[in-house]
Parts: structure tokens; C-alpha cells; sequence
């Protein structure tokens, strides 16, 4: 069953029938209509919102879409795969502060810089906005500048929980809460085994997100499975087959 964001992006794209061929950076002036944000007048959510004012690009697994101290230039929208967004330390280590999947937005930048790095986890269809559109388009425009604040606002609450993921819970906390985020966020279905969910990420890469070296991860999995909480079929497909121990882990 398709994810929401997976929808969502469907939805916008599918059937872009008010835009030329070329990009959907320009809409057709028929398409150009002042907006005004009455949340019963427009269905619209942020994502859409703000993705009308982009053009699609295709990016290889494991390819850099921008990296650390470039000029932050565009905000990023994900249509498909999954996205990386880390730094490597000076002594060589790498801390990935979150993973995108699709209808994620990223690359929101105080300053005119990046300050990490993002990277394709698998093979991604993204949609990348300018910045300078946004900003003078949200000048005046209600609509936009209400989704650029609901998408500030979802990327701050992301940040905090994960931030107490890595303050206050152990090893087994930490991999039932991303396992648990993962699903949610996938739009997982009940299977007849439990919600089957395909970790698009290494185990090397859920270890440097949740502050754990890949021995810890992938001993906690064993354990997890062990108690009948997980099954593992493969390196990358989860199942979750006890949902109660795994929010009581959560909590």
C-alpha cells in the first residue's frame, strides 16, 4: 500500500496539467491565482504547496545532492527514495542527523551555507526549489508563507525527538523508536505476519543516525527478534510482529 507522501507526490505530479512541458518552475498564467490561506477554502497540504515552484531532478544511489559549506541555494522535496542528511566528524566518524522519505523536506539554512551534507540513499526523484522564489513569493502570498511555516515547524519537532532518542534512551530504546518511526512514516501496512517495513539504509547507516556503533545495531535487532518482538526475512526487510513491546520500549 502506498505511504501518504507517496500520494501526496503522485497527486501533485501525476497530472501536472497547469504547467508547460519544461519545468514546474514557471505555471501558465491561468494557473497564477493570488492565494489566500483558509484551510476549508484549499486542501492543499504545505508539501504541495511548496513543490509547485520546482523542477524534478533523478539523483544514483549514494549521490551527493549537496554538500557541507556549499551555498544553500534551494530547499529539496522528495519524491521517491530516500535521502541522508549527515556530517563526517574530523576524526573520521559520521553523524546522520535525519533520513528523508518521500513528501520530507530539507535543506532549510539560517545562514547562506550548508552545514552538512546530503546524499541519496537509494535512487531518488526529488523536486528542488530556489530559495530566492520562495522567499519573495511568500511575501505575498499567505498560502505559501503558512506551508513554509508548518514545514519549519514539522522539521523542528523531527529534531527534538530525536535529539531525546539520543539524550535519555538506551540501545534497545533507540532501535524500537526508529523502527516504530520508520513504519509510521513508510505508511506500513498490517500484514498477516505484522507491519512489514524495507529499511532502504544500511545497518551501518541507522547506526551513525541513532549514535550506536553497527555491532550494537545489529546485535539489538538479534535480540529484539529473539523475544518475538521483530522477525528479520532479510538484511533489510523488517517485520514487526509485536507492536506492544516495541511502544513499550518507545514510551
Amino acid at each position: 500500500m502506498p505511504s501518504p507522501a507517496a500520494a501526496i507526490a503522485h497527486k501533485t505530479y501525476a497530472q501536472p496539467r497547469a504547467y508547460n512541458s519544461k519545468s514546474y518552475a514557471e505555471p501558465m498564467a491561468s494557473a497564477r491565482p493570488a492565494h489566500r490561506w483558509t484551510e476549508e477554502a484549499d486542501t492543499r497540504t504545505p508539501t504541495e504547496v511548496v513543490a509547485r515552484l520546482g523542477v524534478v531532478a533523478s539523483y544514483a544511489r549514494n549521490a551527493e545532492i549537496f554538500g557541507e559549506d556549499q551555498p544553500a541555494e534551494n530547499l529539496y522535496i522528495v519524491l521517491s527514495g530516500a535521502v541522508r542528511i549527515c556530517k563526517l566528524l574530523g576524526d573520521g566518524r559520521r553523524q546522520i542527523e535525519t533520513f528523508c522519505l518521500p513528501g520530507d523536506v530539507f535543506g532549510w539554512e539560517m545562514t547562506g551555507r550548508h552545514r552538512f551534507s546530503a546524499e541519496a540513499v537509494s535512487e531518488c526523484k526529488i523536486v528542488r526549489v530556489k530559495r530566492s522564489i520562495l522567499f519573495s513569493r511568500a511575501s505575498d502570498d499567505a498560502e505559501l508563507a503558512h506551508a513554509l511555516w508548518a514545514l519549519t515547524a514539522a522539521e523542528l519537532g523531527r529534531a527534538q525527538d530525536h535529539l531525546l532518542v539520543l539524550g535519555r534512551k538506551t540501545a534497545q530504546e533507540r532501535v524500537a523508536t526508529f523502527l516504530l518511526d520508520m513504519a509510521e512514516r513508510a505508511g506500513a501496512g498490517q500484514g498477516p505476519n505484522g507491519v512489514e517495513v524495507t529499511l532502504p539504509m544500511s545497518r551501518q547507516d541507522i547506526a551513525d543516525f541513532l549514535g550506536l556503533t553497527i555491532e550494537t545495531v545489529s546485535r539489538t535487532l538479534t535480540h529484539l527478534e529473539e523475544i518475538s518482538a521483530i522477525a528479520l526475512p532479510s538484511s533489510r526487510r523488517v517485520v514487526l510482529r509485536d507492536g506492544a513491546t516495541l511502544k513499550r520500549l518507545n514510551s
